[in-house]
């Protein structure tokens, strides 16, 4: 910023033209340097913990009497309303949130990444997510991909992944390509039922920051339920045998085994 004074002016008044454009300056520097300031005081590693060390908090109003919930999706792969409905339903049956449970959808450009590593996806989320903890108010980040998990194989493909304690990836392109080829699902029942799915495993189901207090945890398959129907079956996450359990009626319920676990932790 350049100031420019005439000559013919009195010394002082051009000396008080000048305090004042330094002034000016100097207080907009002042409130840039706030604003950094305060960004760099948010505490963001309490939510980029390992899964499960957040599931009390979740599920409890002990600490967090609210939920921010950051949807991040690449354009043309925004979530159905439906199935955000069926997920929000979930949270407030599970959870006690007094102050209530926002969800705040937005798009993002694609990484081009895809198919991802779950590394990959840990760097879209350092580079996309604005939602951190706040006062009373807990923040999950889920973000919905433009591809697939690059484990995926014949007969056994990955719908989404909850990594962190407050973070979850949904594979829309390949939830949309199953439903395809499975023909008699809609998009709404199956991307419910991963998004409930991977929440259940935020709120430490099976024994992974909620303690199971019977025994039916999948030695075969950390994290899951060995209970016939029940939502935290590993059918679910990984896309096998997912069409059996499903149906547009409606997506699978927790079983009381699992119910039982999050009631222990605090939830409902």
């Amino acid at each position: 910023m350049r100031y420019k004074f005439s000559e013919n002016l009195p010394k002082k008044l051009q000396l008080n033209k000048l305090l004042v454009a330094f002034f000016l300056f100097t207080t907009t520097v002042s409130c840039t340097t706030g604003d950094d300031e305060l960004s760099n005081r948010i505490d963001k590693s309490v939510n980029l913990r390992s899964l499960g060390d957040s599931a009390h908090d979740l599920l409890s109003d002990e600490k967090f009497s609210s939920i921010n919930i950051e949807i991040a999706y690449v354009a043309g792969y925004a979530p159905d309303p439906g199935a955000l409905e069926i997920f929000r339903n979930f949270l407030k049956t599970r959870t006690f949130k007094p102050d209530g449970i926002a969800i705040h959808v937005r798009p993002v450009e694609s990484s081009g990444q895809a198919p991802f590593e779950i590394e990959e996806i840990v760097k879209i989320e350092k580079e996309t997510r604005t939602a951190y903890n706040a006062g009373d108010e807990i923040a999950v980040f889920i973000y919905f991909a433009d591809g697939s998990n690059k484990d995926d194989e014949d007969g056994k493909v990955i719908l989404g992944s909850a990594y962190r304690n407050t973070s979850m990836v949904i594979y829309t392109k390949t939830i949309e390509e199953f439903v395809a080829k499975a023909g008699n699902l809609s998009t709404k029942t199956v991307e419910a039922a991963v998004l409930n799915h991977e929440f259940g495993h935020l709120l430490g189901l099976v024994d992974i920051g909620s303690d199971a207090q019977s025994d039916h945890a999948d030695s075969d398959n950390d994290g899951h339920c060995t209970a016939r129907g029940c939502l935290m079956r590993s059918s679910i996450e990984f896309g096998y045998g997912i069409a059996n359990m499903l149906d547009d009626n409606g997506v699978p319920m927790l079983d009381f085994q699992c119910i039982t676990d999050l009631q222990a932790n605090g939830g409902r």
